[in-house]
């Protein structure tokens, strides 16, 4: 057997656990008892490969960090600092919610936020009274990033953007809004997009 030694283990989770802490802190001084409407949680990532991949650990690092440490501040920062009624979205993946054998890290990091998501829905979770989770589940958005590094795709199955800013102002004033915990899929085909509920997991 081969295990990693505590010391670096340790290292490395105090590291994320100070990162973790100064963001706290430092949004904590900038809002003093100030509550906001919303906390938009859009940070993520994508790595392919699957178990066998030599990139398989790096991978899952990598994916967390993106995508699980940037959803927990993002909680963790609702308890605090939103108001009662407010809205905290998260970002899934509408592929992690079956099997992505081609992409492990991702999907698990991914799964891992919906499972957050729907945690958050239920009354001892910590939020604000009325408050809503929800996390959005896009296939492939419109990025400059995706398009130069897929510029053969078929782009009209992406989804803009905008569409995506215009769904958050929704839900903040009201509109529309789906009740907390929920995981809705963002689906575009030959440039419509519409929001499907997942099924809870």
């Amino acid at each position: 057997m081969v295990f990693t030694s505590l010391p670096y283990q340790s290292s490395v989770f105090s590291m994320f656990l100070f990162c973790m802490l100064k963001v706290t802190a430092e949004v904590g001084k900038l809002l003093g008892e100030e509550k906001v409407d919303a906390i938009l949680c859009v940070a993520g990532g994508w790595a392919g490969g699957s178990a066998k991949a030599k990139s398989l650990y790096k991978n899952c690092d990598l994916m967390w960090k993106q995508s699980v440490w940037t959803s927990s501040i993002s909680s963790h920062l609702a308890t605090k600092h939103l108001k009662e009624g407010g809205l905290l979205t998260l970002t899934g993946a509408q592929a992690a919610l079956s099997g992505t054998p081609g992409m492990i890290a991702y999907g698990m990091a991914k799964g891992a936020v919906h499972q957050l998501c729907q945690s958050l829905a239920g009354a001892s979770s910590g939020l604000p009274s009325g408050s809503a989770a929800v996390a959005i589940l896009p296939v492939t958005l419109d990025t400059p990033a995706n398009r130069k590094s897929m510029p053969d795709a078929d782009f009209s199955s992406w989804t803009p953007l905008e569409f995506i800013a215009e769904t958050f102002y929704d839900w903040i004033t009201g509109k529309d809004r789906p009740s907390s915990g929920s995981l809705i899929q963002v689906i575009t085909t030959g440039g419509k997009t519409e929001l499907v509920s997942a099924a809870h997991l």
